[in-house]
């Protein structure tokens, strides 16, 4: 017998926006908070670098606002940029309020943030915990997530589908309000009905849709998918950013090599010890993400190394164990002594700047669907985003997006409808899980090939054809076998493939994580906007 939950709000994803999305909702309402692996799994625990905001007399709102939109190409939203930015110090203070504790420093006995210095940035406002920032945000919302008795929380579990008023009519009508999600229990099996009044969507980002990325393998795309087959208005998804330092070794696996050891002094060379970033960009090694990570593609395009090396060394042996003692070990780990040797590393892809399009309240275009975090496009990043700005946008729209729900939740007063329960129609168990292994692997491939740091029309159309015919075969094998989470995860990356391609197809131009050798110039008459994807195809 299928179980049916009923909360206030509906929460899918525990990262920063999701945890302090939920710790606020539950003021007024019961909570449920569902998620994929163990709570603390999620992009925002493998955040190293630090979350940027203003807390220096040497800074200042101006500053981080002009670094964000240089950074942002031209197409953020100079009213969020604004927003978000002033938020940033209220926000720090309540993550400090809520036990997380940032690294400090003690001058003439007065006590202040040890701020760092990342890419793009024009003064040092990086908050960070060591190299383990996102681990420590981590720490500190679920403890107190843990200590609420009306929040939740539904580890291993994996949400299938929103529900909305098609799901709810005999009717097929356009989908107007979301009423919760059908959640699989990926240990137990079965899927069950989770219905709110209100359903928050914070699952993160899609860097498993690349062959190589430094996402963990929940990183799927699975809200942006879910979103966008409900109707919800998606943008900006061919703004895909590669972060430049990636680690390359046959044994390590996504790990990332933080951005703040450029800004404390790391130096990108080739093979041969050459340092190139200064042919690139005045800034360097501090130059743009997206600036830096193709300078690095064009480089190994060029020598045809499979790596160029991130340098250090130059920084006293004792600064590096105590400013990245993570990446120092995990990277004594694999051989590599970073205070003698230099790092191998590649881009790989790191963070979807385009996503589910909302207000400044976190409200998308279909009713009782608030998201927030990298699964949206609030207008922050515009076409390349400044590092260090994702954890601080998730914060703050986790906050207004919970202040605009309690208000929203105190209007309704009316029961969630009676909603059918899930459907397997004629699935049956399947016998061929290689074709689940293979189709996942392809995707992954030809986006990477065809779709990654450098496009041309050609490759993109190559690609197109290629993910239509998988689309097709994928969606067929959808409908005839028993769901499981391998099989929600390869539809949905299917689709945010679908969706990147299509995006990239209708951006005529290169600007910022966008570069197409076709159109080598940014073209502001045309494009100067964003790009607006919704579904249509209702029957």
């Amino acid at each position: 017998m299928e179980e049916t939950y009923v909360y206030d709000y509906l929460v899918i994803g525990s990262g920063i926006a999701g945890l302090s999305f939920a710790l606020k909702a539950s003021e007024t309402g019961s909570v449920a908070i569902i998620t994929k692996k163990e709570d603390k799994e999620s992009n925002t625990n493998y955040a190293q670098g630090g979350i940027a905001s203003v807390m220096s007399n040497l800074d200042s709102f101006e500053f981080h606002i002009k670094d964000t939109l240089n950074c942002g190409a031209g197409i953020c939203h100079d009213d969020v940029v604004e927003m978000v930015v002033k938020s940033g110090p209220d926000m720090i203070r309540e993550l400090v309020e809520s036990g997380a504790k940032f690294s400090m420093l003690e001058e003439d006995g007065m006590d202040s943030y040890d701020l760092g210095m990342e890419g793009g940035h024009s003064k040092r406002r990086i908050i960070h915990a060591k190299d383990l920032t996102g681990a420590e945000i981590e720490r500190a919302l679920i403890a107190r997530v843990r200590e609420k008795e009306n929040i939740d929380f539904f580890e291993n579990h994996i949400a299938v589908n929103l529900i909305t008023d098609r799901t709810i009519s005999s009717k097929p009508v356009v989908p107007k309000r979301v009423w919760g999600a059908y959640v699989l229990d990926t240990i137990n099996g079965g899927v069950m009905t989770f219905s709110g009044k209100i359903t928050f969507l914070a699952s993160g980002g899609a860097g498993k849709v690349y062959l190589y990325t430094s996402n963990p393998d929940i990183a799927t795309g699975d809200g942006i998918a879910m979103a966008y087959r409900v109707g919800a208005k998606v943008a900006n998804m061919e703004f895909v950013q590669f972060h430049p330092t990636c680690l390359y070794h046959p044994k390590a696996k996504s790990f990332l090599i933080s951005e703040a050891v450029r800004g404390e002094g790391g130096i990108l060379r080739l093979a041969n010890g050459e340092a190139f970033m200064k042919k690139y960009s005045d800034m360097a090694e501090l130059a743009p993400r997206d600036i830096v990570a193709r300078s690095i593609d064009e480089e190994l395009k060029r020598s045809g190394d499979d790596c160029v090396f991130l340098d250090i060394t130059k920084r006293e042996a004792s600064y590096i164990k105590d400013r990245f003692p993570n990446i120092y070990e995990t990277c004594k780990g694999f051989g590599i002594d970073m205070t003698t040797d230099p790092i191998p590393v590649v881009p790989a892809a790191h963070y979807m700047c385009g996503g589910v399009v909302v207000d400044k309240e976190g409200k998308s275009s279909i009713e009782g669907l608030y998201c927030g975090g990298e699964v949206t496009m609030t207008g922050l990043h515009g076409a390349n985003r400044l590092a260090s700005n994702s954890l601080l946008e998730a914060v703050v729209y986790a906050d207004r997006a919970a202040a605009s729900a309690r208000k929203e939740l105190a209007t309704i007063k009316e029961n969630p409808p009676k909603i059918p329960p899930w459907d397997p129609k004629d699935a049956v168990d399947s016998d061929e899980e290689v074709v689940i292994s293979q189709n996942w692997d392809e995707v992954r491939r030809f986006m990477w090939n065809y779709v990654g740091i450098v496009r041309s029309d050609k490759r993109l159309e190559r690609a197109m054809r290629r993910s239509r015919s998988l689309h097709k075969e994928i969606t067929e094998y959808y409908w005839h076998f028993t769901i499981t989470s391998d099989l929600i995860e390869l539809r949905n990356i299917a689709l945010l493939a679908d969706m990147i391609i299509r995006s990239a197809m209708m951006r005529k131009e290169s600007r910022g994580l966008h570069y197409n050798i076709d159109y080598p110039d940014k073209d502001d008459k045309n494009f100067h906007r964003d790009t607006v994807l919704v579904r249509e195809d209702w029957e």
